[in-house]
């Protein structure tokens, strides 16, 4: 009987040990697993009533902005940007390019590109700024203070800046315009250049252009001008580099003529000959060739005659020359027979 008893005990205790192992692993998995209802909550999607909106940014025109900012909003009235789609140039160029519709892209605000419509005619306020922010005039309006704003449109221009001394020593172009009149941050044009270029020299161009009364632009930003549809692009001299056209455009009917030169530096361009002087002038020079020509033979000739007879005579003496040594030999030689 107690034989039988101890039989019985090893599987009892491998059962205990087999159910509280169990068991305990379930309860630490009870454990360590996060409730139920917190799971659902930390899962759940919330509804359209839990969501706040954000109010996205949209075009308001320029008229909301003139309703803050009115001084700003007068002096842009005046800029070529507000009369960027109403300007005679651009409808001209715009219907001669057969009204290309990508070409509203800077002269609108707001140019959708898969719809075709805009907000607003002109380069407006939200055409820097962009669209008008949620929360305006506590939230800014952002603007990109660099050459990469003006770029986006003003390609070309962008591209001779690039290329000149401006560019190159990274001065924007805000720091010449003013953004909002389009205006040089100077009462004028050459007090805006003499705030960097302080000694522009004594050389007489700036000398005496000066006192006529140009401006640095005249010269320094002279272009052919707006004479033919270019595609809306065309040359606006911010290379800042002094070519043939600064010259031209104001010395067109002189930088060729003679006579108005001698004037400009003070000196007298005479009387012109007449037909008949200038006639004789040719005669005479023609007897001129002629005399030398002639001369020229006869020099040829005399030439040819003093070399004959020079040669006729040195031709004699080195034959003679030539015979006596001859004859002294071969009388050495009938000398030597003899003996």
């Amino acid at each position: 009987m107690k034989k039988l008893q101890n039989t019985l005990g090893k599987p009892a205790w491998m059962a205990f040990a087999l159910v509280f192992v169990v068991c305990l692993m379930f309860g630490v998995a009870i454990g360590t697993a996060q409730p139920v209802s917190a799971a659902q909550t930390a899962t759940a999607t919330p509804t359209p009533a839990d969501v706040v909106a954000t109010p996205e940014p949209s075009y308001v025109g320029s008229d909301t902005c003139a309703a803050c900012h009115k001084d700003i909003h007068e002096t842009w009235m005046g800029t070529l940007h507000s009369q960027a789609f109403s300007s005679p140039v651009f409808q001209e160029d715009w219907t001669k390019l057969g009204s290309k519709i990508s070409c509203l892209e800077c002269h609108t605000t707001g140019y959708n590109a898969e719809t075709g419509k805009y907000s607003e005619e002109g380069v407006t306020c939200e055409s820097c700024h962009g669209p008008m922010q949620p929360g305006h005039p506590q939230n800014p309006m952002p603007i990109t203070p660099d050459y990469t704003l003006c770029a986006t449109c003003h390609k070309s221009t962008t591209d001779e800046w690039r290329a000149s001394k401006h560019g190159q020593a990274n001065i924007n172009c805000e720091a010449c315009h003013n953004p909002h009149s389009q205006e040089p941050r100077a009462e004028s044009v050459n007090a805006l250049c003499g705030n960097c270029h302080k000694d522009t020299g004594t050389s007489f161009t700036h000398g005496t252009h000066a006192n006529s009364g140009l401006q640095c632009t005249d010269c320094h930003m002279a272009t052919a001008g707006h004479t033919e549809s270019t595609g809306g692009l065309f040359a606006t001299g911010h290379t800042f580099s002094v070519g043939s056209d600064a010259c031209i455009n104001c010395h067109k009917d002189t930088v060729h003529t003679r006579d108005s030169i001698l004037q400009m530096s003070g000196q007298s361009a005479g009387t012109a000959p007449s037909l008949e002087e200038l006639q004789k002038q040719v005669q005479e020079q023609e007897q001129t060739i002629q005399n030398l020509e002639s001369q020229s033979s006869v020099r040829l000739y005399t030439g040819l005659m003093q070399g004959a007879i020079v040669g006729l005579i040195m031709g004699g003496v080195a034959a003679w020359v030539v015979s006596r040594r001859i004859r002294f030999v071969e009388v050495e030689e009938n000398d030597s027979e003899a003996h």
